[in-house]
């Protein structure tokens, strides 16, 4: 896909999900979770990653990342920097980091 850099939050996420990643992931721990199932860092690949910078506020800033897991589950994970960090393993958030 063309490196588009959506304008919001909001904007990357909907272009997203117009390209089939619909499922919405959340960091627990050192895997992402989406309802009962769980990927662990092996399990998936980050496709693309949007970054955010509050333009006041450090505390506004988010990636939006495009995740698909091995078996086929494409999905947006979305983080902001200051506050969610607390709960992501080191492990996570070096694979965050890769780009």
């Amino acid at each position: 896909m063309g490196k588009v850099h959506y304008d919001t939050v909001s904007n990357a996420i909907n272009a997203l999900r117009k390209e089939g990643f619909t499922v919405d992931f959340n960091i627990v721990g050192d895997h992402l979770a989406h309802g009962e199932e769980k990927l662990h860092l092996d399990d998936f690949s980050i496709v693309d990653v949007y970054r955010y910078e509050g333009n006041s506020d450090p505390g506004d800033e988010a990636a939006v990342y495009a995740i698909e897991s091995k078996g086929g589950l494409k999905g947006v994970l979305v983080t902001g920097y200051g506050s969610a960090s607390d709960e992501v393993s080191e492990a996570m958030l070096e694979k965050l980091k890769v780009r």
